[in-house]
């Protein structure tokens, strides 16, 4: 067994972060403000382009959360969700009293699938609920059907918020992820393309709403010389440490960016020859994945009967680490009771996908342990 554990995609450092978080600590802005979340804020809207105004908070859930207040989510609303994703997608909804209904993914993206949001807005509409908002998410990194999502959510007048926690780096028609919705949001944890050790941020191209979101994040203070609160606010906003850490990143994201790609077409290749496992990649040249985790499913009908859990737990017996597929959120425990349209591609996926380390900082030997554990277990 390899006695060094290998990561799915630990935190990579470039550098330069400890110099941003001195700086901090040399002027003594050790708190939820200052130069370094400012610089940030300007680093993200300088990168992402299209007349983008950023605002850096707490986490990426924060930022879900700050954007449904945004687009007015009330107790009683119901929002349409991508299933397939993690559940700081979906938790959101329920901080604001609404309701989620969950929709299946398509095969070409894994993401949101149009034919069952659209039906699932007609359902709604006819029952006297008509949705207030849709979340998408590019998941894994790779962009859903902007077009296609974007043409229904103009057509039932329903606001999107993007999910773009996974997909900082990724771009659709050369357009960066995270600037097709009405609001959206990034994520900056530990096992994001880049990190500030937890973090995460609104993107709109309303500075207005920037600024609202920034009122929210700080406790909704009043403009006073006392503490006056006319709104219920949240402790929200990004520590001036954390991004320090965060600007430091920004300098090598690109880097970053292009060291996943490369992962990922290590595994194309690994897997090229192996019947019955396919690596998960883009439909078109449309679609610019940043390749946050390469994913792979394994057909067991195709393998001699060897499943994706066999693959995961040989692997662990090497100390490589893997993780199944999110699992879906209309299965999950805590959603039982919520509504769901679409078929079982999200489900389907979940019980035969598997994420493969792939981290920006795997070493050359690293991946030579892959590929051999690959080729022992499947040849």
């Amino acid at each position: 067994m390899n006695n060094k554990r290998i990561w799915l995609s630990s935190p990579h450092m470039g550098g330069n972060e400890q110099k941003f978080v001195q700086e901090a600590f040399d002027s003594n802005w050790v708190a939820p403000l200052g130069p370094n979340v400012e610089g940030l804020e300007k680093d993200l809207e300088s990168y992402l382009g299209n007349n983008s105004f950023v605002g850096a908070f707490s986490s990426g859930t924060a930022a879900i959360h700050l954007g449904l207040i945004l687009l007015g989510i009330k107790t009683g609303d119901e929002v349409i969700c991508q299933s397939f994703t993690f559940s700081a997608t979906a938790n959101p909804i329920l901080y604001q009293g609404a309701t989620p209904i969950f929709i299946d993914s398509e095969l070409d993206t894994w993401n949101i699938c149009p034919v069952a949001l659209e039906a699932a807005i007609i359902d709604r509409i006819e029952k006297g609920k008509k949705p207030k908002a849709i979340i998408a998410v590019h998941l894994y990194g790779m962009p859903y059907q902007v077009d296609a999502i974007k043409t229904i959510s103009q057509k039932y007048n329903i606001p999107v918020l993007e999910d773009s926690a996974e997909a900082l780096g990724s771009a659709y028609k050369g357009q960066k992820c995270g600037t097709f919705g009405d609001i959206g949001i990034l994520s900056f944890n530990g096992n994001k393309i880049i990190t500030t050790s937890g973090g995460g941020a609104i993107v709109t191209n309303n500075k207005s709403l920037k600024e609202r979101a920034i009122f929210l994040a700080t406790q909704a203070r009043d403009t006073a010389p006392h503490f006056q609160h006319s709104e219920i606010g949240y402790n929200y906003r990004m520590s001036n440490i954390c991004a320090g850490i965060g600007r430091g990143q920004m300098q090598v994201l690109d880097q970053h960016v292009a060291l996943r790609r490369k992962r990922h077409d290590f595994y194309i290749q690994l897997f090229e020859k192996i019947h019955g496992v396919t690596v998960y990649n883009a439909p078109n040249e449309a679609y610019e994945s940043n390749y946050w985790l390469t994913t792979i499913t394994v057909n067991p009908e195709l393998t001699n009967g060897k499943t994706k859990e066999d693959f995961r737990l040989f692997l662990e017996q090497e100390n490589i680490e893997s993780r199944p597929l999110w699992k879906p959120m209309h299965l999950q425990p805590v959603f039982k009771n919520t509504p769901y349209f679409g078929n079982k591609i999200a489900e389907t996926l979940f019980e035969i996908g598997l994420c493969m380390p792939s981290g920006s900082n795997l070493t050359d030997e690293e991946m030579e342990l892959i590929a051999t554990a690959v080729k022992v277990f499947f040849n």
